[in-house]
């Protein structure tokens, strides 16, 4: 990994809200589920779970929390249960009044006494003006049997208070009903929550896309195209490294790179494929019979040989704010394709193969002018899911190379990303409150806070554990990088509650953790 640029453009951001309850919408009095009691009512509504159109990618969506409470009469019983509908509805496009918007839900419905299922889903049809309407179809399990709510918020201007906060509904099994209900949004505790969940984040970049050459013929750059993974079986870490170098007095470019193997027990080994020439227009890395493009990596190195099939299990993570891929105003950035990914395939070395089976690990990309004065990089699976990202560099540029290193900080837990924005942790408010970085081996840290968290993390790299590589910028100057595929890292995130800090989650990884160090 060769962590590129570390002089960056000033931004703000602000710790995640914790998303509250709200309506998604109207509901009526007058409509709604009572006039779905025919089968045939049980309309489809319009699919928004297929994938985004073409070229949707940067485009804006919608992402807010609804809480809703009620009671529902189940068919056959003659008395009412409690119901409340948590759900996270998200659109791949800002909502729109005057039309017709399709949303995904998903969340948690509890009926006292018979249903409490955190794994309900389904779709709303949200229109409030041009069919005045707003219509769900969430589906659920209860009792190992499955059921749907089906209903829809009538909104009209003789009653909109109503209208906007009662949603009648009816329950089908197989079709057939199974009970009707109503659900109303409690406005006096949870229409500000509900505002203050609103989010309107881009449309996810598809990893292939992200996976194309950024490189169009400007000297004194540099891409990359890198893979960690830790093989689950053997303990084993690797490191694949794809490098394109357009060097800065306009001579050719040339593409190079290597493999290295950090086995459990035994000493690192790693080998140099390259230079050799560059042919643009390919999906990814391609230069003499190494690749490194969409979900496959194969070539070899020397006595290494590898071929690893890779699936993206999660979204794209921008370690550096996302204009900054988009618009290359800055000396490099890196991004994650795909945070978190899984390879199958061999790996070869030394008369040893490896047959990694759903190994955990990310390929990164870095486009940028070169590398950084000096640097620190950490990739650490954390498991479940969570995923941490970091890079701290000192920038190249005159004036900048005696300040601390810069800070970006990326967590994530589930589907939420902390800092809510990259900048938050490199610059802070207006300069204060940035993270902080103390870069050394074979132990460095990183600290900091932001809203009602803070984090700290310690990163060793014992020596048998890590590889020392020599690297050339595109104007010619060295620098050196300590990477270790076999780090130890601990993590500590906690929350600030009433009379003090207590730990939010805590995380000790023993030899899984992929991380770098780089000086000049």
């Amino acid at each position: 990994m060769s962590t590129s640029g570390s002089d960056t453009g000033a931004g703000t951001g602000t710790d995640p809200a914790v998303s509250g309850s709200g309506p998604a919408g109207s509901a009526g009095t007058d409509g709604g589920a009572d006039r779905g009691t025919d089968r045939a009512a049980v309309a489809a509504v319009p699919s928004a779970t297929g994938p985004s159109a073409p070229g949707a990618a940067g485009r804006r969506g919608t992402v807010f929390d609804e809480t809703m409470l009620g009671t529902v009469r189940l068919d056959g019983e003659d008395h009412t249960r409690g119901v409340r509908l948590d759900l996270r509805v998200s659109t791949d496009r800002v909502l729109r009044p005057l039309g017709t918007t399709a949303a995904r839900a998903s969340g948690r419905i509890r009926v006292a006494g018979w249903a409490d299922d955190t794994d309900a889903e389904g779709e709303l049809e949200i229109s409030p003006l041009a069919r005045r309407r707003i219509r769900y179809r969430i589906s659920f399990t209860a009792d190992c049997r499955r059921f749907t709510l089906d209903g829809w918020k009538s909104v009209t201007q003789r009653r909109p208070v109503a209208s906007m906060t009662v949603l009648p509904f009816t329950l089908y099994e197989d079709g057939e009903r199974a009970g009707r209900g109503t659900l109303r949004f409690p406005m006096a505790t949870g229409l500000v929550p509900f505002l203050a969940s609103f989010r309107f984040p881009r449309a996810a970049e598809r990893p292939e896309t992200l996976m194309t050459p950024r490189w169009k013929g400007e000297p004194g750059r540099t891409e990359v195209w890198y893979t960690t993974l830790t093989d689950p079986e053997s303990g084993t870490g690797l490191w694949l490294h794809h490098e394109l170098t357009a060097p800065a007095d306009g001579s050719e470019p040339y593409t190079h790179g290597w493999a290295a193997v950090f086995p459990k027990d035994g000493p690192v080994r790693h080998a140099r494929f390259g230079p050799a020439g560059w042919t643009p227009g390919r999906a990814g890395f391609t230069a003499e019979g190494v690749e490194a493009v969409p979900g496959r990596l194969t070539g070899s190195a020397g006595a290494l040989r590898w071929d690893l099939a890779e699936q993206g299990v999660d979204a794209p993570l921008f370690t550096f704010p996302r204009w900054s891929w988009r618009r290359p105003l800055l000396p490099a950035a890196q991004i994650l394709p795909a945070a978190r990914a899984s390879y199958d395939g061999t790996f070869s070395y030394d008369g040893t193969t490896l047959t990694p089976t759903a190994a955990p690990g990310a390929s990164a990309r870095i486009y940028g002018h070169g590398n950084a004065r000096r640097w620190a990089w950490l990739h650490a699976d954390l498991g479940g899911g969570d995923v941490l990202e970091i890079v701290a560099a000192v920038s190249m540029r005159p004036g900048l190379r005696r300040l601390p290193p810069l800070v970006f900080l990326r967590l994530r837990r589930g589907t939420r990303d902390w800092p809510r924005r990259p900048e938050r942790s490199a610059v802070g408010w207006a300069g204060f409150g940035r993270f902080r970085a103390s870069v050394g081996l074979p132990v460095w840290t990183v600290s900091g806070r932001a809203g009602l968290r803070r984090i700290r993390v310690e990163v060793t790299q014992p020596e048998d554990r890590t590889l020392a590589l020599d690297y050339t910028d595109p104007d010619g100057s060295p620098a050196v990088c300590r990477n270790s595929e076999r780090a130890d890292a601990h993590v500590l995130l906690e929350r600030r509650w009433f009379g003090g800090w207590r730990t939010e989650a805590e995380w000790t990884l023993d030899g899984t953790a992929h991380a770098e160090v780089g000086t000049r």
